[in-house]
């Protein structure tokens, strides 16, 4: 495994991270999460591919995720070497302050996240969204005072503007707050809007980048239809990604990236993963996996080389979209 710095930090993570929104019971997502049974094989496996970087959110099966993870570590390996992500921002109850990034928020589900996983404390604790209801000073200066008590040891951010994150960076670093060290865009080949302005931002601002949805939820695997639909059970029930991909120029971007794939003699996915990965601005794409043979074939992906020819053909049929996953 490859391990990198995350932006301008000291903190080593393996060069993929296991996304854990597949794993954990409830009805977030219901049909297509895997239990703890299911689901133990693959952390194992992860594990013994070296990779010790792991996102989740509370919002995930409603903090079953996350208990499932903090399972997971206990059992196969040691909490000084794995680095936690989790999330904040999504509903966690039906009150009107179970939710968003207000101070009142932010402190109940620091602490509640924290039991779920069993620690005393959360590596990089991210900003789901940006919360259009909340001034940022008093989102900023929570998560400042989080940092401070040792309940988390680094902030991170994820799908938002540009002009917010640079304006979240500017009320932190006027008032000496902690701040922002990464950012969680969507980006791979079929919706590179994070080109334009948030990938030139982070890379200037020494900001590491960890992209969601790598392989497009399975439309770059070539697991899913042109009605939305696939084989497997995520692809059926993934109404998400509907919103997301299956645009027809979307399809052109597959099978361009399908023929790569076949001239290279390799699988689509390993060819679509190793460009997100290879990406200047990208410190680690943030990988899902329900079977142990897409948890092998990811790490494979790292070696993967592609070449400039390659990366212009894959490049070619991308036509410029709306922006979308901010919500």
């Amino acid at each position: 495994m490859k391990y990198v710095r995350l932006g301008n930090t000291g903190l080593k993570v393996s060069k993929l991270c296991l996304g854990c929104m597949s794993y954990g019971k409830g009805n977030y997502h219901a049909g297509w999460t895997l239990d703890e049974e299911q689901s133990a094989p693959l952390f194992k496996r992860a594990f013994e591919h070296g990779i010790n970087f792991f996102d989740t959110a509370d919002a995930y099966a409603e903090g079953a995720s996350e208990a499932l993870l903090g399972k997971m570590i206990k059992t196969y390996a040691r909490r000084d070497e794995v680095v936690i992500a989790s999330k904040f921002f999504g509903p966690m109850g039906p009150g009107q302050n179970e939710r968003g990034a207000s101070r009142k928020h932010i402190m109940s589900a620091v602490d509640a996240s924290l039991r779920r996983l069993g620690t005393d404390h959360i590596d990089l604790y991210q900003l789901h969204r940006w919360d259009y209801e909340t001034p940022f000073e008093e989102t900023a200066q929570a998560l400042d005072d989080l940092v401070r008590a040792g309940k988390v040891l680094y902030l991170g951010a994820s799908s938002m503007h540009t002009w917010q994150f640079a304006k979240a960076l500017g009320i932190q670093a006027q008032n000496g707050f902690a701040r922002f060290v990464s950012m969680q865009p969507q980006y791979n080949l079929v919706y590179r809007e994070e080109e334009r302005e948030m990938l030139p931002f982070c890379l200037d601002q020494g900001i590491g980048v960890i992209p969601w949805s790598p392989l497009a939820r399975g439309f770059l695997a070539g697991n899913r239809s042109k009605d939305g639909s696939g084989e497997t059970a995520r692809a059926k029930a993934d109404d998400f990604a509907r919103g997301l991909y299956f645009r027809e120029d979307d399809f052109e971007v597959q099978q361009r990236l399908a023929q790569v794939a076949a001239d290279k003699g390799i699988p689509a996915m390993q060819v679509a993963l190793a460009w997100v990965a290879t990406r200047a601005a990208v410190t680690a794409p943030i990988i899902g996996a329900t079977r142990l043979e897409q948890l092998d074939q990811a790490v494979e992906s790292l070696e993967v080389v592609l070449t400039d020819e390659e990366v212009t053909r894959l490049e070619a049929p991308y036509k410029p979209h709306p922006v979308l996953g901010h919500q």
